[in-house]
C-alpha cells in the first residue's frame, strides 16, 4: 500500500523547506502539538547520530533548565544508543517497561530515531514502518506516547547541502507517512538543517569526514527543534551554550532557524 497517496488525500499539503528546483509536497503533520504537556520523563532511542557532540537529550534538558522559568528534566531523561543501529536492533519491550532503566514511572514520551539509511530501499522502508508500528504498540501499552525524530540528510563532500536527493525525498515521504499513520508527532530536524544550510551554506552542521554526524552546532540546532516541538517554548534567547563551547552568533542563528522551522512545520 502506498501510504503517501493515502495521506495526500487525507491531509492538507505542506510545502517542505527544500530547493526551489525540486520542491516536494507532502501531507501536513497530523499531530501539531506535543502529545504530553511539558513532559518530564522522556526516553531517546537512536544511534550515534543522537549521542554525538554532547548528546541530543543532554542539550535538551540543559536548555530546559536554563529557560525562564526553568523546567527540571534531568532525572526523567534517559537515552539508549547502539552504534550504527536501526530500530530493529533495540529491545523495545525491555526499554519501555517501568523500572528497567531506573525510572519507576512510565516514560511519557519515547523519541524514536532510526538510521539515516532507513529510506534507501523498499525493504528498509518497510522494515522501518514495521518496527515503528511494533514500538508504538509497546510504548502505548506501557503508558507512553511515540514521537518520531526526522534525521537530517547526509551531505556528500563537495555537494550542495541544500539539494534534494532521492534519499532525502524518500526519507521525507517515509517520515510523514509513518508518523501520520500512527498519529505520532514528527520532529522536523531535517527541515531545520536544510533551512540553516540554505541561509548559511558555510556553517558546519555535520562533520566533514562523513557528512552525517552532527557537529556541536548541528546537535544544538537539533536540540532546539526538539525543545520547541515538545515543550512549545521558543529556544530563541535561551542562554544555554554548552558551557561556552558554542559561540554567541551561531547559537542565536540556529535558535532562530529551529524556532522558525517548528512554527512553519506545525502551523503554529
Amino acid at each position: 500500500m502506498n501510504l503517501r497517496h493515502y495521506f495526500l488525500a487525507a491531509a492538507a499539503s505542506l510545502a517542505l523547506l527544500s530547493s526551489p528546483a525540486k520542491s516536494q509536497t507532502l501531507p501536513a503533520p497530523v499531530v501539531k502539538t506535543s502529545p504530553v504537556a511539558s513532559p518530564k520523563r522522556v526516553l531517546f532511542i537512536g544511534n550515534s547520530l543522537v549521542y554525538y557532540s554532547g548528546g541530543l537529550q543532554t542539550h535538551v534538558h540543559r536548555m530546559a533548565g536554563a529557560d525562564t522559568p526553568p523546567i527540571d528534566l534531568k532525572d526523567g531523561y534517559k537515552s539508549v544508543h547502539i552504534t550504527g543501529a536501526g530500530l530493529n536492533q533495540y529491545p523495545i519491550e525491555h526499554l519501555v517497561t517501568p523500572g528497567n532503566l531506573g525510572i519507576e514511572e512510565p516514560f511519557e514520551i519515547v523519541v524514536l530515531s532510526g538510521n539515516s539509511q532507513d529510506a534507501s530501499s523498499e525493504a528498509r522502508r518497510a522494515l522501518y514502518r514495521q518496527k515503528v508500528l511494533e514500538f508504538d504498540a509497546a510504548i502505548k501499552k506501557n503508558g507512553g506516547k511515540t514521537v518520531l525524530y526526522w534525521l537530517p540528510a547526509m551531505i556528500k563532500p563537495g555537494s550542495n547541502p541544500t539539494a534534494d536527493t532521492e534519499l532525502s525525498r524518500a526519507t521525507a515521504d517515509m517520515m510523514m507517512s509513518v508518523g501520520n499513520e500512527i498519529g505520532a508527532m514528527i520532529i522536523p530536524t531535517a527541515l531545520a538543517f536544510q533551512e540553516a544550510y540554505r541561509q548559511r551554506p558555510d556553517l558546519k552542521l555535520q562533520v566533514d569526514y562523513d557528512g552525517n554526524h552532527p557537529t556541536l552546532a548541528g546537535q544544538y540546532l537539533a536540540a532546539s527543534v526538539v525543545y520547541a516541538s515538545l515543550y512549545g517554548r521558543s529556544p530563541v534567547g535561551n542562554p544555554y551554550d554548552y558551557f561556552g563551547a558554542l559561540d554567541k552568533d551561531t547559537k542565536a542563528f540556529v535558535q532562530k532557524v529551529a524556532n522558525d522551522t517548528v512554527i512553519k512545520f506545525y502551523g503554529r
